[in-house]
């Protein structure tokens, strides 16, 4: 994991033995050729925060609609297991902390599945 993500296991500067964020791409991308998509602050997601469908799902999004956005993969300040995608939490759409951030992405498919 430490080749992949910063997590409180490897985020501890070594002069002030504090942790924090640390620039993207420090560390080896995964086999997509993203960096830090585990560890390093947690990300929104587009979904809100609840219980999946109790049916088999690929991708599987979470309600349409919620007091509480999602966001996954761990961050800094949190040990390494919360370092994974299926990781999630929730958190009121104005939150702000020094361990959650975004990553702007888009889709080739529409909303329809197009």
């Amino acid at each position: 994991l430490g080749r992949y993500a910063w997590y409180s296991g490897n985020a501890v500067g070594l002069i002030s033995n504090v942790g924090s964020t640390h620039p993207v791409g420090q560390k080896q991308p995964n086999a997509w050729g993203l960096y830090d998509m585990h560890g390093n602050v947690w990300e929104w997601c587009w979904d809100w925060y609840g219980n999946y469908a109790s049916t088999t799902a690929i991708d599987a999004m979470g309600p349409d609609t919620g007091s509480f956005r999602m966001f996954r993969g761990g961050s800094w300040i949190g040990p390494a297991r919360f370092c994974r995608s299926a990781s999630r939490g929730g958190g009121l759409p104005s939150a702000r902390t020094i361990f959650l951030g975004f990553r702007l992405s888009f889709s080739s498919v529409d909303q329809s599945g197009r």
